[in-house]
């Protein structure tokens, strides 16, 4: 098999579509990238509903916790220190085995029964631990840009009579996203590089279509040679990390567009090491 023929084959193999056996035996490179690759579309599927579910909800847990009110501030308090503060894989295993308990033939609402069957399965049940996880993440950080709002840019707002939810979404809201915007680009790099712990979760893989970790792991066993499958994923995540800079630099240079250039923040990659 050339390598343009194991590109048709196996490019798309982590979503069902190509070839349905893995290969054997006398495993080329061409292979290696190839499906490694293609289990990178699940890392990023992830990655992106989980940044996109977590960035509304973020909001959210932001406005919450800024709230005067107790009884909209102390459940954002708690659900912000929870999550950050218990590691990510533990929040995976305590997932899958409460999802894992619930019961087989769904659940009765109302009359109707609602299956939770798929809840269990990875692209799931993995995406909502992710999806808690940012967003908790993501609200501390527009929390402390929230906080961060200069008085003069809401003692303006009053003066122009210009209050409640339209300061919010004209001003506060704004204004939150310029100063929150290199902080939550690091956050969104940290969050693509942890859907590789989808792999050691408890949720499994439908009929070896697994992310990009198991396909690394699959040669890595088969050829006792970790040194070529684990470099591929590295390589493959610092193209991703680079793309997500791109993209969201531009955002950033949109958002601080009004700015002199003297003054406008720029995205720096500060890897988060321990988390």
């Amino acid at each position: 098999m050339t390598c343009w023929e194991t590109i048709q084959g196996y490019a798309f193999r982590s979503i069902g579509i190509g070839e349905n056996l893995l290969p054997r035996s006398d495993f080329t490179l061409c292979q290696q990238f190839t499906l490694i690759g293609s289990g990178l579309i699940w890392n990023v599927y992830f990655g992106a509903m989980a940044l996109i579910l977590g960035f509304v909800f973020a909001n959210a847990l932001a406005m919450g916790k800024m709230h005067r009110n107790p009884w909209l501030r102390k459940p954002a308090e708690w659900f912000i220190f929870v999550f950050r503060g218990s590691p990510l894989f533990i929040q995976f295993f305590l997932a899958y085995e409460a999802l894992v308990l619930l019961p087989r033939a769904g659940i009765e609402i109302l009359g109707l029964t609602v299956q939770t069957s798929w809840l269990t399965k990875a692209w799931a049940g993995a995406l909502i631990v992710l999806f808690l996880n940012t967003a908790a993440y993501t609200g501390e950080i527009f929390y402390g840009a929230l906080r961060s709002i200069p008085k003069g840019d809401l003692e303006a707002a009053d003066a122009y009579g210009i209050t409640g939810w339209s300061r919010f979404r004209r001003i506060q809201w704004p204004t939150m996203l310029r100063l929150a915007w290199p902080s939550y680009t690091n956050e969104a790099i940290f969050l693509f590089h942890a859907t590789t712990l989808v792999f050691f979760s408890g949720f499994p893989a439908f009929q070896q279509r697994g992310d990009a970790l198991y396909y690394a792991n699959y040669f890595a066993d088969k050829t006792f040679n970790p040194f070529v499958p684990y470099p591929i994923v590295a390589f493959y995540f610092i193209l991703l990390t680079l793309l997500l800079i791109g993209l969201f630099g531009a955002v950033n240079r949109r958002l601080n567009r009004h700015l002199p250039t003297n003054t406008r923040s720029r995205i720096r990659l500060r890897p988060q090491l321990i988390r």
